[in-house]
């Protein structure tokens, strides 16, 4: 992990009494669970709405329900010019649907470092890490970022998993003695991303942003807004920022940040997109509930060797029993491109499902995951994809499929 010195990392962090991101909004009949992973709304589930809700209206955004929001999919540019964008110069995203927990107290550390698979306790104040949160039998609740400050510890969790990881991981608290709040309707989350993302936003912010590096915040002010979390982190494969801040700064912060024209507006089409290309997991897809890390090819998120954590004897049984399945990418040749719950094969026989899969706009090709036997898993073994009735040749892929990114 690396490591700088920002005196100003210690933020401040907490639970603004503004307006916060949790207005119901009607609720839209287009979806997006092929792609996303989420289940479609009905009528009678109140979406909520994030603080730049008008804003994607008036750039007439294609919206949908997305983990409980109403999201933008994409805007009249289009997923492809958005993705493009982001590769080439930068974009911008709404993505306040996530959730977000601060833990406080003497032990907030050995708390989170509990309920998570990755070493908290290596962090120092200013550091950020990738985790995941397990059951007691190893399977995953969520995967989440854990950034750790100097007086508290800051839980990024998914949008459609923030009850659900609030509930699980309050009933370890009493044993730590800490405080553990759920702040995300009063949180905005912006991510800027891209290969000018760093100098578009140092115009907005007198913290020098060449100091922080991957993986590592600070806290200062953005466009006139104090007490950002500035954080060198993405889901894109592109250097890029996540901008943490009290959800009534929402517009003014995207309005200062797209004023000059330099900033494409990016929805969840080219999200989705980006994240595949770099082989990103996402929840609802390639990670669920009967998952566990060894088999989605996170076992580099698991410190075994930390000490005690929830989950950590389940793993171990199946770190010596060996895994059953495991997560793959894949490539075709193909212009059909796979979609989640698509069969897969291997020499005729079932072999496993398709998790994500899309067309690649920076490769051209169509790119997916999915889980396979072991013995099928090594790069370059030969799958066959079952589309729309037709087995499709494919090809195990060591991912990332896009080996160019500017955060690579």
């Amino acid at each position: 992990m690396p490591s700088g010195d920002h005196s100003s990392s210690t933020s401040t962090l907490g639970k603004p009494s503004a307006a916060d991101k949790a207005s119901p909004g009607s609720s839209s009949t287009r979806t997006v669970e092929n792609r996303l992973g989420e289940a479609p709304a009905t009528p009678s589930q109140a979406l909520k709405r994030t603080p730049l809700y008008r804003v994607h209206v008036a750039l007439g955004a294609k919206i949908v329900p997305f983990a409980g929001f109403e999201m933008p999919v994409q805007y009249p540019t289009g997923i492809t010019a958005e993705h493009r964008a982001v590769r080439e110069k930068a974009g911008l995203f709404d993505v306040s649907h996530m959730g977000e927990f601060i833990v406080r107290g003497q032990r907030a550390v050995d708390f989170v470092n509990y309920v998570t698979t990755n070493d908290v306790a290596a962090l120092k104040p200013g550091q950020a890490q990738y985790s995941t949160i397990l059951r007691e039998d190893g399977t995953i609740v969520d995967d989440c970022l854990v950034y750790r400050a100097e007086d508290r510890v800051l839980m990024v969790v998914n949008g459609s998993n923030i009850d659900k990881d609030f509930a699980h991981i309050s009933t370890f608290v009493g044993d730590f003695d800490v405080t553990l709040d759920d702040i995300s309707d009063a949180v905005a989350l912006l991510a800027l991303q891209g290969p000018d993302a760093a100098r578009i936003l140092q115009r907005h912010t007198d913290t020098d942003l060449s100091k922080i590096k991957y993986y590592e915040f600070a806290t200062g002010t953005v466009a006139g807004v104090d007490k950002v979390y500035i954080s060198r982190t993405g889901y894109t494969g592109e250097d890029g920022f996540e901008l943490y801040f009290p959800a009534e700064h929402a517009e003014k912060i995207w309005n200062a940040l797209t004023a000059s024209g330099e900033v494409t507006p990016a929805g969840l089409g080219a999200r989705d997109s980006l994240r595949l290309e770099m082989g990103m997991a996402l929840y609802g897809n390639d990670l669920d509930d009967t998952t566990t890390p060894l088999e989605a090819s996170l076992g580099w998120l698991v410190k075994m060797k930390k000490g005690d954590f929830v989950g950590r004897d389940a793993l171990a049984k199946q770190k010596e029993q060996g895994i059953k399945r495991k997560l793959v990418g894949f490539t075709t040749t193909e212009r059909s491109f796979p979609r989640h719950g698509y069969p897969v094969y291997v020499n005729g026989k079932p072999s496993g499902e398709v998790r994500s899969g899309t067309m690649s706009p920076t490769l051209g090709i169509p790119i997916g995951t999915a889980y396979v036997r072991p013995e099928s898993a090594a790069e370059g073994s030969s799958l066959e994809i079952e589309i729309r009735g037709k087995r499709v040749p494919a090809v195990v892929q060591k991912m990332p499929f896009y080996k160019n990114g500017s955060r690579l």
